[in-house]
């Protein structure tokens, strides 16, 4: 069906989509390319929108788009934002981000991570709501993720949003992840610093947060250090600097900063941004932010192999055809799914000799 066709769902969600489609369509790659290096946020919303469709004539598109913007992009700082639910998130990314704006003179944008999506629709776009202040100005771009797709569907698209962002000027590029689990692991590959937000009362908190989340952060922050909560987020300051201690020696000889935050009272977001801009400099002297980024490219490349592979797989004529019949045996316990699985390779290839894996 085509993607401009009524569909009452997606309707019911903007009404308007029709007309966005067709804006975005009318429009040629050159005017999209010249509108996204002039930092127009009408036209970068529209290119990310082009990015985010599944239709195969906006994938070429897009892909030509994404061509064009790549010389301009790489020279943001990339940071991303992760904290368990009740964190405090979206408040903190608003402060961080109006400081940045008015203290540093810096261009923002925030793009989020949301697997969770597909199920709950996620929370982003309370968020972007909730970061009123930040959405209103001028040196501010807040994107949602897409609301519904998988992990590494979202993931590719976010970074590819990245670019484009880069491309339209945003020196900063803040990355927020909405669910849990893998999606961290997603994000530290897309971004040039991770930064973790925790609770006062980390004793608690730590048993909650797996050792591997812990181990990605470049930077830690007790937030909502405020009030009553003031001398909990001292107590779990301490409990995290000595949780640190017991993780090896980090290679990049960069030693992780734990600072207290109240965005409520904006404190601590100066020191905050000084570690930033710390572990910047550390990273160009060392050359560790490069050699991650070209690490990353090379990581994005297999998941884009994989991901072309995935969906042609599952397309091919042969393979679907067979599909249901191999499903409903696994099911029923009559062949194994590795069985299954070589057995549908066979077909996607043409070829029936053995598969060695």
């Amino acid at each position: 069906m085509n993607d401009l066709s009524s569909d009452s769902h997606r309707q019911e969600v903007n009404p308007h989509l029709r007309q966005i489609l067709k804006k975005k369509m009318d429009l040629s790659l050159s005017q999209m390319v010249k509108g996204i290096l002039q930092g127009d946020t009408g036209m970068l919303s529209r290119a990310i929108t082009l990015v985010e469709s599944t239709r195969a004539e906006d994938r070429n598109l897009a892909a030509d788009l994404i061509r064009e913007c790549l010389p301009h992009s790489g020279r943001s700082q990339r940071i991303g934002i992760t904290g368990v639910p009740g964190v405090g998130k979206s408040t903190f990314i608003e402060t961080f981000g109006s400081y940045l704006i008015q203290k540093q003179n810096r261009k923002v944008a925030v793009l989020a991570v949301d697997p969770s999506s597909q199920v709950s629709h996620g929370s982003i776009l309370g968020d972007k709501t909730r970061m009123e202040a930040l959405s209103q100005s001028p040196l501010a771009f807040i994107r949602p993720s897409p609301s519904a797709g998988s992990l590494g569907g979202v993931a590719r698209k976010t970074r590819e949003a990245i670019i484009l962002c880069e491309a339209a000027g945003f020196d900063t590029i803040i990355i927020e992840t909405v669910g849990v689990g893998q999606s961290e692991t997603t994000v530290k590959s897309m971004v040039d610093l991770f930064m973790l937000l925790l609770l006062p009362g980390a004793g608690d908190e730590l048993q909650g947060i797996k050792k591997g989340i812990m181990e990605m952060a470049d930077l830690i922050v007790i937030h909502k250090a405020d009030g009553d909560n003031a001398k909990r987020a001292n107590l779990a300051s301490a409990d995290v600097r000595r949780a640190l201690r017991l993780y090896p020696e980090d290679p990049r000889e960069w030693t992780i900063p734990v600072e207290l935050c109240s965005s409520l009272e904006e404190t601590g977001i100066e020191d905050i941004w000084m570690d930033v801009e710390k572990f910047f400099r550390h990273g160009e002297i060392k050359g560790f932010i490069q050699e991650n980024r070209k690490e990353q490219a090379e990581f994005w490349l297999r998941e884009s192999v994989g991901e072309l592979l995935h969906d042609s797989f599952f397309q091919h004529p042969r393979v679907a055809k067979q599909w249901p019949t191999v499903k409903k045996e696994v099911i029923e316990g009559r062949i194994s799914p590795f069985e299954a699985a070589r057995s549908l390779m066979s077909s996607f290839t043409g070829d029936n000799s053995d598969l060695s894996v």
